[in-house]
């Protein structure tokens, strides 16, 4: 436990000094901003990426998905706990960074607007690291590491919405890859977050013999709530993603009609 959040601690922060240090080395064009905001999704791309591949090994290694047993699904959560107190720092120096350019210094308006811009993320990491954390190494005891693998692959996602920010800091929304990309980003959020769900109800129900729709009734009322409060914030999120896209696809359509 000790060697794997002294592994996070150095791993993320490592890597954002060191891509935000390569980005203004080879980018001198490039304002302190957009190297930093770069810099933040590439963590979290990387961050995505093993989290989706420790899910996916957990997933294929679990026959049995309430018994069966795997390393990574106690182990990655103690490398995610770094990851989420470095992703505050993070996002509050993005903040900073578009004050900065305005010539702003460290200030209580810039830490209120830290909170404000972030306010449901900043909710989300804090729900992580004091309620699923503890969920998911104590209170659960043995069981239930094929969901656990369920919860990593979420990130599957983060990739392609953090692509699509990137793509948007550099004023690149007309081109083919930012359409591509939002469809794949819709596309994987949809798969990932949402339908998430369903599958594990769904899988729960083939192990005891049930229908998707019998699971809620045979499972403790507080795995329900759980579930309800976790897909919550990824339908709203899925929701805004959504109103971007027919805004996105509208505007040619509104060029031509003009």
């Amino acid at each position: 436990m000790l060697l794997t959040l002294a592994s996070g601690s150095v791993f993320f922060p490592g890597l954002f000094a060191l891509s935000t240090w390569w980005l203004r080395r080879s980018r001198p064009e490039w304002t302190g901003s957009d190297c930093v905001m770069i810099s933040t999704r590439l963590v979290s791309s990387v961050q995505a990426v093993l989290a989706t591949g420790s899910g996916i090994t957990i997933i294929r290694s679990c026959k049995n998905v309430v018994t069966d047993r795997h390393w990574l699904a106690r182990e990655y959560v103690w490398f995610l706990v770094p990851y989420m107190i470095y992703d505050y720092y993070a996002m509050y120096l993005c903040e900073w960074y578009k004050t900065k350019d305005e010539n702003r210094r460290h200030s209580l308006t810039t830490f209120q607007n830290f909170l404000s811009h972030n306010r449901l993320m900043i909710i989300h990491h804090a729900v992580i690291l004091c309620a699923l954390v503890p969920v998911a190494q104590k209170l659960r005891g043995d069981l239930g590491d094929f969901f656990v693998g369920c919860i990593f692959t979420a990130e599957l996602s983060t990739p392609f919405v953090s692509l699509g920010r990137v793509l948007i800091q550099l004023k690149q929304q007309h081109t083919l890859l930012y359409k591509v990309n939002g469809i794949l980003t819709l596309t994987t959020f949809f798969s990932c977050r949402i339908l998430l769900f369903p599958f594990m109800y769904w899988s729960y129900g083939q192990q005891q013999g049930l229908r998707l729709f019998q699971v809620p009734f045979h499972i403790p009322f507080y795995c329900n709530v759980a579930n309800a409060i976790l897909i919550a914030p990824q339908i709203y999120w899925f929701s805004l993603l959504c109103r971007k896209a027919a805004r996105l696809f509208d505007a040619p359509q509104a060029k031509k009609d003009g």
